[in-house]
């Protein structure tokens, strides 16, 4: 019997939830929108997925109200912005998995204190909005030469613009 492609038959929120965003590339996508990307062609560049994908994982996020069209732009949603502490708490769950050093590092805008694993502020104790975080290059920045990875060497507020 073949493995099917989809969640469809199961009974389970996690399921419901991996049809959205349980497609390779999918999480990728998010997280650059998370760091402000908004243009299909920064997500192509920064990622190096194929147009068909890219094209196809957007829409699939559009269509489920994680992210918006605006003109020539992908804007985060509220629906989507709801996913940042999984996809923080799974990039700090890879730094553990490979013992690596961070590629990026997430600060609380009011107090500058370095978020926790878990998406909490040690200092206040607050799960930080994405609004309320400043992104800033760790010891294992990457060093690509996109214009995408090239500003991200720089510290970034969460779900501003990237102009590159």
């Amino acid at each position: 019997m073949a493995l099917g492609k989809d969640y469809t038959s199961q009974d389970c929120s996690l399921a419901r939830a991996l049809e959205v965003v349980g497609e390779r590339w999918t999480l990728l996508i998010v997280r650059d929108a998370f760091y402000g990307v908004r243009r299909f062609s920064d997500f192509r560049a920064h990622l190096d997925v194929p147009k068909a994908v890219l094209s196809d994982r957007l829409q699939k996020l559009v269509d489920a109200g994680v992210l918006d069209k605006e003109g020539h732009e992908y804007v985060m949603t509220p629906m989507g912005a709801d996913l940042w502490p999984v996809v923080h708490t799974l990039g700090r769950w890879g730094e553990r998995l490979h013992g690596s050093l961070p590629y990026r590092l997430f600060f609380h805008t009011s107090c500058g204190t370095r978020i926790e694993a878990d998406g909490r502020c040690p200092a206040c104790g607050e799960l930080v909005a994405p609004r309320d975080i400043e992104l800033r290059p760790g010891a294992g920045s990457e060093r690509r030469d996109d214009p995408v990875s090239k500003r991200l060497r720089e510290p970034h507020r969460m779900l501003e613009p990237l102009r590159p």
